[in-house]
């Protein structure tokens, strides 16, 4: 019982330790997030889009060239360009609207960072046909709806570990 007593004592004493350095840590984390500066999102939102409004822009700008959805069959095989890009499903976190806002006007911010030759030309840029210059605002609200409505939030499921028993001094193991 004394083992078991001194080993709990000795963990308590290293959470203890271990509190200050996660709060820095998580602070350090949070500040980082929360950017202020000239070219932060601090205060930038956009109204709900439509879904089937949505939807029809998918279509009308063939995004199921390259994208694949549960809601819209797929443009031929993806042959013709070489991509073919899965949309939606289950997963354990949902893209957030400024992720898929910021996914259609600029994807080679994340297609940059991947090694990556069938989503990126040699350059690191992506292959996504812009449409920045003729997608009205309306209708990017819209197919970011879209395609968020395309996901669904299945929680991570931790693993259940079994507690261990600890022989106390004497005791056969």
């Amino acid at each position: 019982m004394q083992a078991v007593s001194l080993l709990l004592n000795d963990m308590e004493t290293e959470f203890m330790r271990t509190i200050p350095r996660l709060l820095l840590v998580l602070g350090a984390i949070c500040l980082a997030g929360c950017d202020t500066g000239p070219k932060g999102s601090v205060g930038f939102s956009l109204p709900d889009g439509d879904v089937e409004r949505g939807k029809a822009a998918f279509i009308e700008f063939k995004c199921n060239a390259c994208h694949v959805s549960k809601e819209v069959a797929q443009l031929g095989d993806g042959a013709s360009s070489g991509v073919s890009v899965v949309l939606g499903g289950e997963t354990t976190h949902i893209k957030s609207y400024g992720e898929l806002v910021t996914s259609i006007i600029n994807p080679s911010h994340r297609v940059a960072r991947r090694d990556s030759t069938d989503m990126a030309s040699e350059g690191g840029e992506s292959k996504m046909v812009s449409f920045n210059d003729v997608m009205t605002v309306t209708q990017l609200i819209d197919l970011v709806a879209f395609v968020q409505s395309n996901y669904k939030l299945s929680p991570y499921k931790h693993s259940n570990y079994p507690v261990y028993w600890i022989p106390e001094s004497g005791e056969k193991k």
